[in-house]
């Protein structure tokens, strides 16, 4: 009787033992679960407390430069509507005079003023530095600077003259390096500043036919990225806004000469409004976000490219972490959608080549 009640005793025992391996995953499980939810909630609740205070656009002096036309006079009127105070470069006086009356309809009060300045940005750094300063005189110490002043290009790699490479760096890149250099010094002794790089999705992804754009759009990016971790102890934050294509006088223009491929490829995104790019940029910069998307694709591009882009918040982070999987799976489909058209064009210019000679 003992024995059996030994028996008993020890399968029971087993059991339980067995039992509690049993469970151990689940309860491994559910800890991990837990901490993840706290861990999340964590990343909400400290968020606030590292990002930029926001800026205040009413009295702030913007500098626009680009001002004259597309996304850059929807931007100077988006910041005029929150009371700032603008400054428009561009070097069409003819466009600047038009642009102001248009951002002067949308003041908010009679003290807010809209200065023009004829000058071409990518040209010569001490007649830029020198406007700036004017500027300054007149409207007190630039708060935001928007470096909008570009052009755009596009067509197969051998076809772009060489001189056309340089115009582009010069334009795109150089256009936003001397303004920024000019209000940067004012902005440090102040301990308070916003700078905006429009670049374009162009400069997140090369596509076919911008071999001379995209590279100036990328270094936007690369000057960004360094002048942020320059900055940031300053209280001055940098945004790079990825517009995709918009509807602007810029768009049209290069449309008239766009590859056939670069075409098919850009339908893709669709078309933007200057005024929806203007309203989401302004507010980013506002919030001292580093990186400005707009749309699906624009935040999916965003993410799948941020590499050890600057965060403003923990929880911008964490959904990086999370999507980047995702995104690369799908953006697999799009390059291979994207390399579909190039060959489909390629042969269809083969083929209609051929007939023109048996022709």
């Amino acid at each position: 009787m003992s024995s059996e009640k030994a028996l008993g005793s020890a399968l029971s025992h087993w059991l339980s033992f067995d039992s509690w391996w049993l469970l151990l995953p689940f309860i491994m499980l559910l800890v991990v679960a837990a901490f993840i939810v706290a861990f999340v909630l964590l990343l909400y609740m400290i968020s606030p407390l590292i990002s930029p205070k926001p800026l205040k656009l009413n009295g702030a002096h913007v500098v626009v430069t680009g001002g004259s036309s597309g996304i850059g006079k929807c931007i100077a009127m988006e910041c005029y509507k929150h009371g700032a105070f603008i400054t428009l470069v561009a070097r069409d006086e003819h466009k600047l005079v038009q642009a102001k009356k248009e951002v002067e309809k949308c003041a908010i009060n009679d003290k807010q003023v809209v200065l023009c300045i004829s000058v071409d940005v990518s040209k010569d750094y001490s007649q830029v530095e020198s406007v700036i300063k004017q500027a300054q005189e007149k409207l007190g110490p630039v708060d935001m600077l928007v470096n909008c002043a570009g052009t755009s290009l596009s067509g197969k790699f051998e076809e772009v003259e060489v001189d056309r490479f340089k115009k582009m760096m010069e334009v795109n890149y150089l256009g936003s390096v001397y303004p920024t250099r000019a209000v940067i010094t004012t902005m440090k002794e102040r301990r308070m500043g916003r700078i905006m790089f429009v670049s374009s999705q162009g400069g997140q992804i090369g596509l076919f036919g911008y071999t001379a754009y995209s590279p100036s759009k990328f270094a936007l990016r690369g000057l960004a990225e360094a002048l942020q971790m320059e900055m940031k102890p300053y209280n001055i934050y940098v945004t790079v806004a990825y517009p995709p294509d918009t509807d602007t006088p810029g768009f049209a223009e290069e449309n008239k000469n766009k590859p056939l491929e670069t075409k098919l490829i850009s339908e893709t995104s669709g078309v933007c409004q200057p005024e929806q790019v203007a309203k989401i940029a302004v507010k980013d910069a506002v919030q001292g976000n580093f990186t400005s998307s707009f749309g699906p694709d624009g935040y999916m591009l965003s993410a799948l490219t941020c590499g050890m882009s600057p965060v403003t918040s923990i929880t911008e982070g964490l959904q990086q972490i999370v999507t980047m999987g995702l995104f690369r799976t799908i953006a697999l489909f799009y390059l291979g959608s994207f390399d579909s058209i190039v060959r489909r064009c390629m042969i269809q210019r083969e083929q209609s080549k051929a007939a023109d000679k048996r022709e």
